[in-house]
């Protein structure tokens, strides 16, 4: 049994045994007592029933990806608990009723093998192949299985590719050929765990007699080989991930297997696009006389690259308050989704006459963008969706060149936007850093400080948090008399790297500060107080909520933490923990458990002191963040007689729900416990 960092046996480590009896029947026993409160509050049985029709609405919108002239979609409705995989032609699409053909039916397959199957993805033979690799979770986990299946005749290959449950990666090098980076035996697993080996398998040939590609080291993160199959600039590649912001790529020879390392920074993201070489940076690069700053994107012919040339065109410079926010390649074009102050706009780069040219797209100045190429091989279409937190998501198709956009599909009104308004406030956290975040509450609330308000963060991992609309928050919290704010703090993405790289390791705080700090810029406002702010974040954002917890409860009057790290003493010893030292550091270096230690929640929740009331929620399933850091934590947190609910639902993976019973029941617990607590 470890020891603590106190010194003292952690008496709840037994909690960490995932399926054991003991810690099963713990589990039910927290699930019965959260369930008989929050069920039988008023209200709850109608919220979960409006937020069931919500995820199974017909109306949404059925987001497709396109391969070979078909578009597919995966769906889940009341008719469809497990959800069924359909394809469609464009001219289908366009109708508000599309003429859908199934293609896979997981509830059907499900019950056929007696498995509690979850869709976790395809991988087409691009561009135009019929044959592609289906996978598939048991319970919404991050481990698969992976079949080969026929579009064609819409089944699985009897005799095809098949690779049973693990954290695998593969993809096509051609009909007959794969990448596969699995779990192949003893000492195969990074201790992150996932495959640390790749091979070349063939059709035909044992898995265990594929060819050897590359191997990385235990404590890398992970590695993984894929083929680019845009025709005349087919190569192969190989990422050997040394952690989260890490990592060296190599150019494969496709017949000897020799591997040519590209010289990119370790830190940098890049790929080839047809002829040219794309490098994104996450720190400044110096070569020769010239300097290109973090958040840059850069472009040079890729023959130019590997024979020793840097003259690279500057596709994307970061200024104070702007960052790249996406990517998106079609035939001839590349589009650049761009954050500026937490605003989306589109750049179009193509290339005329070998020299690259810049455009402004036309899109709606409003709330999120996201651009994704609909067909990357023989099409110069892209999807844009636009979204804001009260206008319904609508997805139009998009030509390069062009700033026409046809409309294609509208998500309805879940709920009354018109009473309320969005702004966007500054916080100032304690070492001058001013951190912005969004406002959404009715335009005609006094400022007097009663509105139960619901704080959400992340802040970790360069993501970045941007207007959404949805109608599980518009049903579940506004139209309840709830405010919703959304804060931007350092950690996350929304000014690059450098805010991302400000909260990294023994600066970790600073994230905790910029979350207090809007929280305290909130109740200044007027907007709400203590007693009616609640906080919500899941993963990162669970141990941004706990540490918010922990060093400030007098702050807040309800805490809903999701499948949370909090026990950051062990993070790094429980499932893929290991691959996250690069953000929080290293508990086993005593320099680095020394800041660790001072938020880790686990570790500094006291009997001392007073909390607002939590509802931690996890699920069994949760092979990324174990659940053991949620199920502890309420253990200790009862053990010194503070008041706290815990739910867990048994499948789910780290979304916490496999499907939309699921999922409703889980954020109407969610909402139920907010509202009662800060209304």
């Amino acid at each position: 049994m470890r020891e603590a960092d106190n010194g003292h046996l952690d008496p709840w480590l037994w909690l960490e045994n995932v399926d054991s009896d003991r810690a099963l029947g713990w589990v039910a026993e927290r699930n019965a007592e959260t369930e008989r409160e929050l069920t039988a509050l008023p209200g709850y049985a109608a919220l979960r029933t409006r937020l069931k029709t919500i995820l199974d609405s017909r109306d949404r919108i059925p987001y497709a990806g396109h391969h070979a002239g078909r578009f597919y979609n995966f769906w889940r409705d009341a008719d469809h608990e497990r959800g069924i995989w359909r394809r469609t032609t464009l001219d289908e699409y366009r109708k508000p009723e599309p003429a859908w053909e199934t293609v896979l039916d997981l509830d059907a397959l499900a019950r056929l093998e007696n498995e509690n199957w979850v869709w976790a993805g395809v991988t087409f033979l691009e561009p135009h192949g019929t044959r592609c690799l289906v996978s598939l979770s048991r319970g919404g986990g991050d481990a698969h299985v992976v079949r080969e299946f026929d579009v064609a005749t819409l089944a699985f290959i009897e005799d095809g590719f098949t690779l049973p449950e693990a954290k695998t990666s593969a993809g096509w090098i051609a009909a007959g050929a794969l990448f596969v980076a699995t779990d192949f035996g003893p000492g195969s697993m990074t201790e992150s765990g996932y495959p640390r080996i790749v091979k070349a398998w063939r059709r035909g040939t044992p898995l265990e007699d594929a060819t050897l590609v590359y191997a990385a080291q235990e404590e890398d993160l992970s590695v993984s080989a894929w083929q680019d199959p845009t025709p005349g600039y087919e190569r192969q590649f190989v990422l050997r991930q040394i952690d989260f912001y890490s990592s060296e790529l190599f150019l494969r020879d496709p017949a000897s297997g020799h591997l040519t390392p590209i010289e990119k920074p370790l830190d940098a993201n890049a790929f080839a696009l047809r002829d040219q070489f794309i490098v994104e940076l996450r720190s400044d690069w110096t070569v020769g006389d010239r300097t290109w700053p973090q958040g840059a994107l850069l472009a040079i012919p890729f023959d130019r690259f590997l024979d020793g040339s840097r003259d690279f065109d500057v596709l994307f410079d970061p200024t104070p308050t702007t960052s790249l926010d996406g990517i998106a390649a079609t035939r001839g074009a590349l589009f650049l989704t761009i954050l500026d102050n937490v605003k989306n706009r589109i750049v179009e780069w193509r290339q005329v006459d070998g020299r690259w040219q810049r455009r402004d797209v036309e899109a709606p100045g409003m709330g999120a963008l996201h651009v994704s190429a609909v067909d990357e091989y023989d099409s110069d279409q892209v999807f844009l969706t636009v979204t804001d937190f009260l206008t319904p998501s609508s997805l139009y198709l998009m030509e390069a060149g062009s700033d026409g956009r046809e409309l294609l599909k509208s998500m309805p009104a879940f709920f009354d936007a018109a009473p309320y308004a969005v702004s966007q406030f500054t916080a100032q956290s304690p070492d001058g850093t001013h951190v912005p975040y969004f406002v959404v509450m009715r335009k005609d609330a006094p400022l007097d400080g009663t509105h139960p308000t619901l704080l959400y963060g992340y802040g970790g991992f360069e993501v970045s948090l941007t207007p959404f609309y949805s109608g599980t928050t518009g049903e579940a919290w506004l139209a309840q008399g709830g405010v919703y704010v959304l804060a931007n703090i350092r950690g996350g993405g929304e000014f690059g790297p450098r805010w991302h790289q400000a909260a990294l390791k023994e600066n970790r705080q600073k994230a905790f500060d910029d979350f207090l700090a809007v929280a305290e810029d909130v109740i200044r406002r007027g907007i709400t107080t203590p007693p009616h702010l609640g906080i919500m974040g899941g993963s990162n954002g669970g141990l941004l909520v706990g540490a918010a917890l922990t060093q400030r409860p007098d702050l807040f009057g309800a805490v809903a933490c999701q499948v949370p790290l909090l026990d950051m003493r062990r993070y790094h010893e429980l499932l893929a923990g290991a691959s996250w030292i690069g953000e929080y550091g290293d508990p086993d270096d005593p320099d680095e458990w020394d800041y660790i230690a001072r938020y880790s929640p686990y570790q500094n929740v006291s009997p001392d002191k007073r909390y607002p009331r939590v509802l931690f929620t996890t699920s069994t399933r949760d092979d990324r963040v174990h659940p053991g850091h949620a199920r502890k934590m309420a253990a200790r947190m009862r053990e010194q007689g503070h008041d706290v609910l815990y739910w867990e639902n048994t499948e789910g993976g780290h979304a916490g729900a496999a499907n939309n019973e699921q999922t409703a029941t889980m954020w109407a617990l969610t909402y139920a416990f907010l509202l009662r607590k800060l209304k």
